[in-house]
């Protein structure tokens, strides 16, 4: 069996195992070949990210017939969440459930690997990862660091944010401090406002004691169990800043690269099922909690003015520009996603824009 067809058998299994299907009894009862910790970037079991982490290690367990066995430790239980990078390199923890542009510390241009400001949809995101030169640059820049990533999750397009007063110019988002991540804080800077980088688990204190003005955080199913509308009534959306967020499968490359290409195989297929479920529980359960959102609490639903949305694209497209200058990988990213952006922005009438578009009429 080739690659490709073993992990469309592998993907199959897995989705079955998704839903409901049980694994034959004792499949795990044997000692596992690899006993591994995966830490998150997020709390463990919450809606999405974290329910996704535990269908992964379950799905990577269950694929491998018990040969792979992952424990999940949430954000902050054994590894800080903006610390997974650094206990993966070092070969302190095996693997975890993350997002790249939570390291940009490292390279800025790790941002493109989860989305950027005025970039692309989800489906266009895994299209340039999976089909147009994005995994082989991702994991040439991962390598540097002894890391590899594989896609595993997508949070689909996300809410600009909670603002405690509406934004109706330019001038209203200057003097804020957001907590907003990736390249976006960059952006988001360069209009007068400041950018703060937070941890999801450490939004609502901050939101609350005032540390922080307004706060972007993923959309309305994982914002409401967050709660942030008891501190803030107007949520605007949706946002210019992630169009499709990956998340991330990180495994220590030394680690991955000692794998058999079986379980190398179940972990690629568990990641995409899992990249392409998450995707699937986000657009499922949006509905439902927007709808909890406006009706039960009152929140006020807005949209930014265009002249606000196009000021904020047009300094995206400069930011992520300049970030070409930072190296040769830097650039090859860069003129690698920018290419496929075009193509994707000049096809886009025809897909799902244009569907979508064509319905409403």
């Amino acid at each position: 069996m080739d690659r490709r067809s073993f992990l469309g058998a592998g993907m199959a299994g897995a989705a079955g195992f998704a839903l409901g299907h049980s694994l034959p009894q004792g499949a795990w009862a044997a000692e596992p070949e690899h006993d591994w910790k995966m830490v998150l970037a997020w709390p463990k079991n919450f809606p999405g990210l974290g329910t996704g982490s535990a269908r992964l290690a379950e799905r990577i367990m269950a694929m491998s017939g018990g040969r792979i066995r992952i424990k999940i430790y949430g954000g902050g239980e054994l590894i800080p969440p903006f610390e997974c990078f650094d206990a993966v390199r070092e070969n302190k923890i095996e693997c975890a459930h993350t997002t790249p542009y939570y390291w940009m510390n490292k390279n800025r241009s790790f941002a493109f690997f989860t989305g950027v400001p005025a970039g692309l949809t989800a489906m266009e995101q895994n299209a340039w990862i999976l089909h147009a030169g994005g995994q082989a640059l991702w994991d040439e820049s991962y390598a540097e660091f002894g890391v590899k990533g594989l896609l595993a999750g997508n949070t689909s397009v996300q809410m600009f944010g909670w603002f405690r007063k509406e934004i109706n110019s330019l001038d209203d988002l200057k003097g804020l401090k957001m907590r907003i991540a990736g390249l976006a804080g960059e952006v988001f800077n360069r209009i007068g406002g400041t950018a703060v980088s937070l941890p999801g688990s450490e939004i609502m204190p901050a939101l609350q004691s005032g540390v922080i003005d307004a706060a972007e955080w993923i959309g309305p199913y994982n914002d409401l169990a967050f709660g942030f509308h008891k501190i803030a009534d107007y949520y605007y959306g949706p946002g210019f800043h992630e169009g499709g967020s990956t998340a991330e499968f990180m495994i220590n490359k030394a680690l991955w690269d000692t794998l058999p290409e079986d379980l190398q195989m179940v972990v690629e297929a568990a990641c995409l099922t899992e990249n392409a479920q998450m995707h699937a529980e986000m657009a499922a359960y949006n509905i439902g909690s927007m709808k909890v959102l406006v009706e039960k609490h009152g929140v006020e639903l807005r949209q930014l003015p265009d002249e606000v949305t196009s000021r904020l694209n047009r300094l995206s497209l400069e930011v992520l520009a300049e970030t070409a200058d930072d190296g040769d990988i830097n650039r090859r990213i860069y003129e690698s996603w920018i290419a496929f952006r075009k193509k994707a922005i000049d096809y886009a009438p025809l897909s799902d824009f244009g569907f979508e578009r064509a319905r409403a009429l």
